[in-house]
């Protein structure tokens, strides 16, 4: 069993910055697929930032350039570095985990080849 646990969100203006975290325990074998999602009321839960066991990364357009994705193996901990946020960044964040290979890359299909999510940390951006 993993469990995946996210940390770091909270409330900052416009332009700011901020850092989640998400540490997965239990161990997650490779190959795997490491994925940022979001979601607001009523929308459907949507994958900003993927990353492969590989280390392959893939952004949805929303995020590119702005948002990075990274891992430390050694920590087994998941980051998205969240710089220049706008208020349509606020929402609910979630780290999900999905074992195989093979579709690790921003889409709808993602939130469906997840075997492990974390409970979600709030983001909330200011104008």
């Amino acid at each position: 069993q993993v469990d995946l646990v996210e940390s770091g969100g909270g409330s900052v203006q416009a332009g700011g910055s901020l850092r989640l975290s998400c540490a997965a325990s239990g161990g997650i074998s490779r190959p795997y697929c490491m994925v940022w999602f979001r979601q607001t009321p009523g929308k459907e839960r949507e994958a900003v930032a993927a990353i492969d066991s590989d280390g392959s990364l893939n952004y949805d357009n929303s995020v590119r350039g702005r948002f990075t994705i990274s891992q430390n193996n050694a920590k087994n901990t998941l980051y998205l570095q969240m710089n220049s946020l706008k208020p349509e960044d606020t929402a609910m964040y979630y780290c999900g985990a999905g074992l195989g290979a093979g579709y690790c890359y921003t889409g709808d299909h993602l939130r469906h080849n997840m075997d492990y999510w974390g409970k979600g940390t709030l983001v909330t951006i200011s104008s």
